[in-house]
């Protein structure tokens, strides 16, 4: 898949989108929602951040973007790779960060979207304070290296501080109104990262 892409042209403002079934069900919206870009989804549903770490140079260095939009962790938080502690997801976050800068790609940390419970996990005991306390380091450490944080949390949550029922399918997945929600809000902190 990679290989079939050309590379940038001079001026192409390449992002490369890089996630879970999040980013990847949002691939379907990226036409209607982001007009005319040229935004490559590398979103694989079920992925932690390690998996993730390991394809980050195939799936976003190689193919040159100007900026890289991270929008990971909620499935480590989940357990789906098994038990992840706070430190071990922003170390894997805070990686592919450092492998971007290095290559010269712009950083966008996306916060994690509200969750209240996993349904296929329920035994998970508050996902919701873990996830604050995760975006909280995320955007501090976005702040004091230079990359833009993403705040989707604090426009997708209710008074849980788990998602607004009309933007999600199942408390964990977005629906088309929450791309819709999200769209924009995105947009802005490309547009930021590009500015830098």
């Amino acid at each position: 898949m990679n290989a079939e892409l050309p590379p940038p042209l001079p001026d192409e403002k390449r992002v490369v989108f890089m996630g879970n079934s999040i980013t990847e069900m949002w691939a379907k919206h990226f036409a209607s929602l982001f007009p005319g870009k040229l935004y490559i989804n590398r979103g694989i549903g079920g992925q932690t951040t390690p998996q993730m770490l390991v394809r980050f140079k195939q799936d976003v260095v190689a193919l040159k973007p100007k900026v890289v939009v991270i929008l990971a962790g909620t499935n480590d938080i989940a357990g789906n790779t098994g038990p992840a502690t706070l430190e071990m997801i922003e170390n894997n976050i805070a990686s592919m960060a450092e492998i971007a800068k290095a290559n010269g790609i712009r950083v966008v940390l996306a916060s994690v979207l509200p969750v209240y419970s996993y349904s296929w996990r329920p035994e998970i005991q508050n996902p919701a304070d873990t996830i604050i306390a995760l975006n909280a380091w995320m955007r501090e450490y976005a702040g004091s290296h230079g990359e833009v944080y993403l705040d989707l949390h604090s426009a997708m949550k209710d008074e849980r501080n788990g998602m607004r029922k009309e933007i999600t399918t199942d408390g964990v997945h977005v629906n088309e109104a929450g791309y819709r929600l999200m769209a924009p809000l995105t947009e802005a902190a490309i547009e930021q990262a590009l500015k830098k």
